[in-house]
């Protein structure tokens, strides 16, 4: 009965939030830009639309389900072949999630996770082999000796789908820091086969610089293989003996990834400051500028560094928000059911309390839309499931589905 009330009364909410079959919406930006309050900061975007696109609307009758409240702080969800979802909850445990709301028992067997903070379990992938090996691959903070780490690990779901098999740790992103912010903690596979890892600087003055360090592990975009690994092809980067296994540097808190579903290329959100959240396209070898340059402040109203926005081989974000909306996992579309969002990206907004979709063409975000809206949920994660749904878990713990209606 609980979960009949919710479903009832999202599907009401969304009413609210979506817009009928003959509303001009679409992918066409004709609305204003649905952010409306006052920037932090008077500084100036580098290009037009690099923030506050044009409004759009998504003109497909849509329906929202919340098919459980039932889940425990969940950090990651991705959908399993036969269309249930699996979801990581930050205290260290994994639940299957069936269509109809049934919630499996913790899934146990994995390594021990500091959950205090913003740490815990946090991203994970499915290898792309799963029908058949049932590998998954997660990133979790780590107590090691001198402090915490973000983590990567894999194991295989076991037959009885009660526990993970053989779990094992397969990279670690030093230096270690006593600390319990910004872990980043996000994980995609790219074409190859090879890991993509999302991690944070860890937030504090001390650590901060070391997003610009290339021997140092943090504030950074990883490419590894399966077994943890450098992957074969990784960019070189200047300035001393660089670390084989970085993609991309220059990052605050990136809690988002997503491959493009027609170049295979990276897609990556973090967090800034007060102001400067960012979606960057991710070039190999590139650097995207924090703490050097941001769009944001500091939580005190003071200045970050110098204050500047651009700089001579610093990357600028696709696109930032000011104020911030703390954009978590995100997804590009894929699928065929609503046809208006093909690779449109999907982001879970925490902040914010929304799901955000970008519309992009040539690599520009031409039209931005918040979707349940309204809910008063933070929104964590977000996959595209088997059925060409939006799934998104929220850190109140519900799991909605979000599509076409009938």
């Amino acid at each position: 009965m609980k979960n009949l009330l919710l479903i009832l009364t999202a599907t009401a909410t969304l009413g609210l939030h979506a817009c009928s079959e003959d509303d001009n919406g679409g992918n066409d930006p004709k609305y204003p830009p649905v952010e409306t309050q006052d920037p932090n900061t008077s500084y100036k975007p580098a290009f037009a639309g690099q923030t506050r696109a044009a409004g759009v609307r998504t003109t497909t009758k849509l329906d929202t389900t919340v098919l459980t409240s039932g889940l425990n702080s969940p950090w990651g969800v991705r959908s399993l072949p036969d269309g249930r979802l699996l979801v990581t909850q930050k205290s260290g445990t994994l639940r299957i999630v069936t269509q109809t709301g049934a919630l499996s028992a913790p899934i146990t067997g994995l390594p021990n996770v500091n959950s205090s903070g913003q740490g815990g379990l946090l991203g994970l992938a499915l290898d792309p082999a799963f029908s058949t090996n049932r590998m998954i691959y997660w990133v979790f903070s780590e107590n090691i000796a001198g402090g915490t780490v973000s983590s990567v690990a894999k194991g295989r779901l076991s037959a009885d789908e009660k526990t993970i098999e053989g779990a094992t740790v397969i990279y670690r992103a030093l230096p270690a820091y006593n600390g319990t912010l910004h872990y980043g903690g996000r994980v995609a596979f790219d074409a190859q086969g090879n890991l993509f890892v999302s991690t944070g600087e860890r937030s504090d003055l001390a650590t901060r610089p070391l997003a610009q360090s290339t021997t140092a592990a943090l504030g950074k975009v990883l490419r590894i293989t399966t077994s943890g690994q450098p992957a074969a092809g990784n960019p070189s980067f200047e300035g001393g003996e660089a670390l084989p296994e970085l993609y991309s540097i220059g990052h605050r808190n990136p809690q988002g990834l997503a491959i493009h579903p027609e170049t295979g290329e990276l897609w990556q959100g973090e967090h800034g400051p007060r102001g400067g959240d960012e979606i960057n396209h991710v070039q190999p070898g590139k650097n995207y500028g924090w703490p050097t340059i941001t769009y944001g402040i500091e939580y005190s109203g003071q200045t970050i560094g110098e204050g500047i926005q651009q700089k001579e081989g610093l990357e600028q974000p696709i696109y930032y928000w000011d104020p911030v909306v703390s954009p978590s996992g995100m997804t590009f579309y894929s699928g065929d059911r609503v046809p208006e969002w093909k690779n449109n990206l999907f982001i879970g907004s925490l902040s914010g309390m929304h799901i955000i979709r970008l519309v992009i063409q040539d690599n520009k975000v031409v039209g931005e839309e918040r979707l349940l809206a309204g809910l008063n949920q933070r929104f964590r994660d977000v996959t595209q499931g088997t059925d060409g749904a939006i799934y998104a878990v929220t850190d109140q713990g519900r799991l909605y589905r979000l599509g076409k209606g009938e």
